[in-house]
């Protein structure tokens, strides 16, 4: 009996074998995020513009302001400065801030905005690779406002993880300067 039930295991062994082996595909997280809808926010700024909904928009006195998305642990901070005969400084100064990433950067990207009738002239910079802020943004009327925004995840940067977030925000933020006005 004790042979005849090697025999058995041995012989099921060898018949489940036969069948091909192929590799299982690579699962891939499927990322939904909410349909964009926006809302105006009006201050006491030299400046309105259309955020998500989705979105909690913080002001401070000097009319800096930081646009959260808990879910995505993204937040942007947007910085205000008046122009004061010092327009180039500020852009340079601004720049600045894009360009330090230059040295963990795989590519950046620029994509220009203008819209003559609202006075605004913007550009967008899309970084790729490890860096701590992926997306940027400066805006002017080139006379006396100077609006500038970066995207921040509460994580260690890991460029291929985070696109999904980076392009969802980046619709958003592409929608803000968009609806810019100047006051």
């Amino acid at each position: 009996m004790k042979n005849f039930s090697v025999v058995l295991i041995i012989a099921v062994l060898i018949t489940a074998c036969n069948g091909e082996i192929s590799p299982k595909p690579t699962p891939y997280l499927k990322l939904q995020y909410p349909t964009s809808s926006y809302k105006k926010i009006t201050t006491n700024c030299p400046y309105t513009f259309e955020v998500s909904k989705n979105a909690k928009v913080n002001f401070k006195a000097n009319c800096w302001s930081t646009i959260e998305y808990p879910q995505l642990k993204a937040t942007i901070y947007i910085t205000y400065r008046p122009v004061k005969n010092n327009l180039l400084e500020i852009l340079k100064e601004v720049e600045k801030l894009t360009f330090e990433h230059t040295v963990k950067a795989d590519v950046i990207n620029a994509i220009p905005f203008e819209n003559f009738d609202k006075k605004v002239f913007a550009k967008m910079y899309n970084i790729e690779g490890n860096v701590a802020t992926n997306i940027q943004f400066r805006a002017t009327d080139s006379v006396k406002h100077v609006l500038s925004g970066a995207l921040y995840f509460y994580a260690k940067p890991n460029y291929d993880s985070i696109v999904p977030a980076i392009k969802y925000i980046e619709k958003d933020m592409m929608h803000l300067v968009e609806t810019l006005e100047w006051k």
